[in-house]
């Protein structure tokens, strides 16, 4: 089995849900998450705070950010293991942010020999 990080954009991340319905949508992320537990294929993830900042360029300016429009920011990550790529992407379309317009990056983690 390999490592695959999914990277979770807008969505609940987004900010436009009342109480009842953050309420109701952490719920089910967290019924999504049980299921990968439980087959053992669970490793880590996070949800991220909003405010951030950039280190860019070779003079490492540092800025407040990030810049992107509310639907594109990174609202957390999670990783997972699965047998491939399309094995991993299937397994995000289970996430529970895809009814609210969010998206899901699915992306395997290289491993060094040696690290």
């Amino acid at each position: 089995m390999k490592d695959f990080m999914f990277i979770f954009r807008g969505g609940s991340s987004a900010g436009n849900l009342s109480p009842e319905e953050m309420q109701g949508n952490m719920q089910q992320w967290f019924a999504w998450i049980e299921q990968f537990r439980s087959k053992n294929i669970y490793v880590g993830g996070e949800p991220l705070y909003p405010p951030g900042k950039m280190v860019s360029g070779s003079k490492a300016v540092v800025t407040d950010g990030p810049f992107a429009e509310s639907k594109e920011l990174v609202g957390g990550y999670m990783i997972i293991q699965a047998d491939s790529l399309e094995a991993a992407a299937e397994l995000a379309k289970g996430c529970p942010d895809l009814s609210l317009n969010g998206s899901v990056e699915v992306r395997e983690v290289m491993k060094f020999d040696g690290m």
